[in-house]
């Protein structure tokens, strides 16, 4: 298998050509978990993985809880599935709160402030969910609690690494929180072992071919948990020595013919490449700076045939959607297919799309 192999068949396994997949829940558990930093783009993650699916259709399985938004594994948003939301934290939460230490030590949240900015959480929540960010500033500040100097942002991320809050329902253009315990009916949690297990046979079979640093990358497990974890699965699955590395695939998988020549606009942080710690196979012909900033942003990708070849932008005008192309090379052939997934968007986000190409 070469190189682009690798990244047609990962296309495949990830949905993103071919998927059968109706509803958000049903990506977000076949992913194991998906990025989802940029809401709106991540929302378009889920929508190009799925058949016939609109941005409003995601909105509201995600405003009843049919999917859930918190920070875990690397950590960083993710959508996630309420079967999977509380043992993925009980897995990943451990790790990120300790890497985190020596700077809560450095903002003087001291566990004294972090138990009572949680508990403050917790109360106004159990009065009324779906609460702004604003919201809940405001009530820490009122107690004396400092949020200055992004203190906000870390007293919220342990509130959701200590499983008390998720995103809630969208209020206008801004995301809530909501009470954990309240979104999820039903808690359900593994072992380490089952945890371990779990996540590795989710990540090998969705995303593969693969590699074990890979997956340690996108689960942010350290190897040598990562690696336990695969081989608590490894009977279900085999590796191919592909340009001096181990990536491992299913036993199940077949070779696959050649794609139908295929374009897609993936939106930035997609799975496709944030979930890989080398991305040679999709940027052979792209310049990874181009593609990945040097403080970690990911743009909007125009892959060609499984191989990044330009980037995009959306933009909305008058109730338009405008994409603006820049292809690394002009192809006629490409921007007919470009032209064509203008029309998956204009229907995804029910609005009427006008496109511009550059190249060069």
């Amino acid at each position: 298998m070469t190189l682009n192999e690798i990244s047609n068949v990962r296309l495949l396994n990830q949905k993103i050509v071919g998927s059968g997949f109706r509803s958000p829940d049903e990506i977000v558990r076949w992913m194991g978990a998906m990025q989802a930093q940029d809401f709106s783009m991540a929302k378009w993650a889920l929508g190009l993985r799925l058949v016939n699916s609109t941005e409003k259709n995601i909105t509201d399985a995600f405003n009843k809880g049919e999917i859930l938004r918190t920070h875990l594994m690397r950590p960083t948003w993710h959508f996630v599935s309420p079967d999977d939301i509380y043992w993925l934290l009980k897995l990943t939460a451990p790790q990120i709160k300790t890497s985190l230490k020596t700077r809560h030590r450095n903002l003087e949240l001291s566990e004294e402030i972090v138990r009572k900015s949680l508990k403050l959480i917790e109360k106004v929540l159990y009065k009324e969910n779906n609460k702004t960010r604003e919201e809940l500033n405001s009530v820490l500040n009122k107690e004396k609690i400092r949020t200055d100097e992004n203190r906000l942002s870390h007293i919220l991320l342990l509130a959701e690494l200590e499983g008390v809050i998720c995103s809630g329902a969208v209020r206008g253009n801004k995301i809530t929180y909501s009470l954990l315990s309240e979104r999820v009916s039903e808690k359900i949690t593994f072992t380490r072992e089952e945890s371990l297990a779990e996540l590795a046979c989710r990540y090998f079979s969705s995303h593969y071919p693969a590699t074990l640093s890979d997956y340690s990358w996108w689960s942010g497990l350290s190897l040598s948990d990562a690696r336990k974890g695969l081989e608590l699965v490894r009977d279900d699955f085999h590796f191919e020595n592909i340009d001096q590395e181990k990536y491992w695939l299913p036993n199940s998988f077949s070779a696959v013919e050649s794609l139908d020549p295929t374009v897609v606009l993936l939106p930035a942080y997609d799975e496709f490449l944030i979930s890989y710690r080398n991305r040679k196979a999709a940027l052979s012909l792209m310049d990874q700076k181009r593609v990945v900033s040097t403080n970690g942003i990911f743009w909007p990708t125009i892959v060609n045939n499984g191989q990044v070849t330009g980037l995009w932008k959306k933009s909305t005008r008058n109730n338009t959607v405008l994409v603006e192309a820049d292809l690394i090379q002009q192809d006629e052939h490409t921007e007919r297919l470009i032209a064509e997934e203008i029309k998956h968007l204009s229907l995804f986000w029910d609005k009427p799309a006008d496109l511009i190409i550059r190249t060069g």
